[in-house]
């Protein structure tokens, strides 16, 4: 996968397709907005957003000034892709716009997210769980009043050193880590269409 393909930009808001009348899932990938972030570690939840989009053909634009979103389907599900403006520690803003939007529920949302508890390229699924250190499920917990949303979880690795996880989370990957972690971004496209057709019991037994 070539990373320029990865880094689309939402621009004006794109036609809601025809039939599609309230999203099934909400599918959103965790990130900090601007150009100086698109290709830290922090943002491999957008990438998988970007992903997602080219299988389905769902463009993404518009939303608010919270979140960038596109509708429309995904093996046969209404769904909507988002990719939020706000920074990771303010992610819960853009989950809560969506659910207000859609009058939906936390159990709708699919949160893909950055973990450095997992090795780079490593995979995990899981149905609900605590924030684990990652400041947008933090902030998507405390928003929401739950942790039972489904995340999908991107290993990106710790830093060498105690202390350093702010400056790790936004820097880039290096060369062997960051052809790791772009199969870990399509196998993550892949267990959200899981997710999508057969649930979160098949979808852990796959990928755990």
């Amino acid at each position: 996968m070539r990373l320029k393909r990865l880094f689309s930009r939402g621009g004006k808001k794109a036609a809601r397709p025809d039939g599609w009348q309230s999203p099934d899932l909400i599918v959103i990938g965790l990130g900090n907005p601007g150009a100086r972030y698109r290709n830290t570690r922090h943002n491999v939840g957008w990438w998988c957003i970007d992903e997602l989009a080219r299988r389905s053909g769902i463009a993404i634009g518009g939303g608010n000034r919270h979140t960038d979103l596109g509708e429309g389907y995904l093996r046969g599900m209404q769904i909507t892709l988002a990719r939020p403006l706000t920074f990771m520690n303010k992610s819960g803003d853009a989950v809560s716009y969506l659910l207000r939007r859609y009058n939906a529920t936390p159990r709708q949302l699919i949160v893909i997210a950055d973990d450095m508890a997992l090795l780079p390229g490593r995979l995990r699924v899981r149905a609900q769980g605590g924030a684990g250190g990652q400041n947008g499920l933090k902030s998507i917990i405390s928003a929401t009043g739950t942790n039972e949303f489904t995340r999908v979880r991107i290993g990106i690795g710790r830093p060498f050193d105690r202390g350093d996880e702010i400056d790790h989370v936004l820097t880039t990957f290096p060369r062997d880590e960051l052809e790791l972690v772009k199969e870990a971004v399509i196998t993550a496209a892949d267990a959200v269409e899981i997710l999508v057709t057969d649930g979160i019991d098949r979808a852990m037994n796959v990928f755990n």
